[in-house]
């Protein structure tokens, strides 16, 4: 009984996004070694990757809670059942279990913010940020007006999985921003993209039903499949460009490994006609995700 509700709840923090959160933080303290590795702080880097972790798994929690509630997920959806949809967790646990998870990213990021910041101005900033960062976790598929509903859940998975994430965790070692990692830093958030466009993709014709205009269901099948090639290739362009100016090593061109992982997903994608194909390709390319960005940082930091 005990095993099986774990389970439910294992299910329900979807552990094959979570590659997401590790990829943008790897890559923005990569960054930040590389560029200073005198200042570079190990306890921001765990904080970091714990507070990012404890986000996602709030997000995932919230995402399946508000969808639940509006009849967004159904028997019919192809993706696989979680526990609200299977019964073995209730609305009311899942809900306990939304706001247990705020409040541990709240401590997390405040530990972080605590042993990072140099001035008021970071403090004030990054206690804003972090905020919103729940806020915007929560307010996906949660409310009366939920962003995800609404398609513009891509510019948030852009913002916090790419800008935020890497920029954010660059400036916490380095407390400088450089022009440069706005490059992978676009680069790691348009493959996060990617990831929910999979996932939104696999699920379209659900979506439309329930009125989830995410998107996929916006564009439609076929435009949302060439969206999803052009997010992969301009985030390969965007490694490559920073490579290009940026390089003091053949080293920092490792990510070029991973390309034919990228080349090869991108043709499966928009070859496939049928969404129930698309199942496997989530978690795909969310391992695909953090390849790309875990290359990319080894590159900088062995060079």
């Amino acid at each position: 009984m005990i095993n099986g509700k774990l389970k439910m709840w294992w299910e329900t923090a979807r552990p094959k996004t979570l590659p997401l959160a590790l990829a943008s933080i790897f890559t923005g303290s990569a960054l930040s070694y590389w560029a200073n590795p005198e200042k570079f702080d190990y306890w921001v880097m765990v904080l970091c990757l714990l507070t990012t972790i404890l986000l996602q798994v709030l997000s995932n929690f919230a995402n399946d809670y508000g969808d639940h509630q509006k009849g967004s997920d159904t028997q019919e959806r192809i993706g696989p059942l979680r526990g609200i949809q299977k019964g073995g967790i209730s609305a009311i646990e899942l809900k306990w279990g939304l706001i247990l998870m705020a409040v541990t990213s709240f401590i997390s990021g405040s530990l972080l913010i605590g042993i990072a910041y140099e001035n008021l101005s970071d403090l004030l900033t990054f206690a804003g940020l972090g905020i919103l960062a729940i806020i915007a976790a929560i307010t996906y598929t949660v409310g009366t007006k939920p962003y995800g509903y609404m398609g513009l859940g891509d510019i948030s998975v852009l913002l916090f999985f790419g800008l935020l994430g890497v920029g954010g965790t660059y400036y916490l070692q380095t407390h400088s921003i450089d022009s440069k990692i706005l490059l992978p830093a676009i680069g790691s958030g348009l493959l996060a993209g990617a990831v929910l466009n999979i996932n939104n993709l696999r699920d379209i014709e659900q979506d439309a039903k329930a009125g989830k205009n995410t998107l996929a269901v916006r564009l439609g099948a076929h435009k949302g499949r060439v969206y999803h090639c052009i997010l992969l290739s301009t985030a390969a362009l965007c490694y490559f460009i920073f490579a290009i100016t940026s390089a003091t090593s053949w080293t920092n061109y490792l990510f070029l490994l991973a390309f034919p992982l990228l080349i090869k997903h991108a043709i499966f994608v928009y070859r496939s006609q049928e969404p129930g194909t698309l199942r496997p390709m989530l978690a795909q390319m969310s391992m695909i995700s953090l390849f790309v960005n875990m290359l990319f940082s080894l590159g900088l930091l062995i060079g």
